[in-house]
């Protein structure tokens, strides 16, 4: 496993990234209404990103067609961007993209609740993020990469929610995915130590059933095997000498 250790330099235009990545998720969560096509949303955050001077770097990675990964309802991730396929009121979509801006990467994603969503939906999107910020409070200098996943682990299993198992966070720098592999759930060791200048991305996965999941004839769209709702939520994460900063904080723009 080669963790890379970022230089003050490297991190300086991360930050710039995940600056770019966050005005893009804010916009598009005033954007995202019901009626959109899910071909909708993906050609404004395309525009969005590309206005800003950056790449969208999921379009044309390992063949995935479009700039957002755009997932309703029962799909976990990786859901590609369809014009037949409308947002409803009451649907959950989960926006999932990476930035590429002078040759760095940041990546985010964010579950949006489009109009009325059930007290049920609702109750799994805040969880799913409160499942990021019980990680990160252990994601210091010298504690280890996998109390961030027991973390998670934890605090869904309060709620009787699935973790998805199959897809896990990453480490990310000039690659969109780099070493470690952090999972979501609790491992039976600690994994390696974490130190100042790694960039990590923390995505819990949560379902409200089952964590069993299903790949759709696409090779993309990853859904619960169960037909349960499903919530991601993803930051760009730097550990400090101190407190883990995010690096694409959507909700302080």
């Amino acid at each position: 496993m080669a963790v890379t250790i970022k230089s003050k330099s490297e991190i300086a235009i991360m930050k710039e990234a995940g600056i770019i990545l966050a005005k893009v998720h804010k916009e598009l969560e005033k954007s995202v209404k019901a009626g959109m096509s899910t071909l909708e949303i993906d050609a404004l955050g395309e525009k969005l990103i590309r206005g800003y001077g950056a790449i969208p770097s999921c379009k044309g990675y390992e063949g995935f067609p479009n700039a957002l990964c755009i997932s309703v309802n029962d799909e976990i991730v990786h859901g590609i961007p369809n014009k037949n396929k409308i947002v409803r009121d009451g649907d959950i979509v989960s926006l999932d993209f990476c930035v590429l801006y002078k040759g760095w990467q940041s990546d985010g994603a964010r579950t949006l609740m489009i109009g009325e969503v059930s007290p049920e939906a609702k109750q799994l999107v805040e969880v799913t993020k409160q499942c990021f910020y019980e990680g990160i409070k252990y994601a210091k200098a010298g504690n280890h990469l996998y109390d961030i996943s027991a973390a998670i682990n934890d605090y869904a299993d309060k709620y009787g929610y699935g973790v998805v198992r199959e897809l896990v966070g990453h480490g990310i720098g000039k690659e969109m995915h780099e070493d470690p592999q952090i999972p979501n759930f609790r491992q039976r060791r600690r994994g390696l130590k974490l130190e100042p200048g790694m960039t990590l991305c923390i995505e819990p996965m949560i379902t409200m059933g089952r964590p069993e999941i299903v790949v759709l004839d696409d090779d993309w769209t990853v859904l619960t095997e169960d037909g349960s709702l499903a919530s991601h939520y993803e930051n760009t994460i730097l550990i400090t000498d101190g407190e883990p900063e995010i690096l694409t904080p959507v909700e302080n723009l």
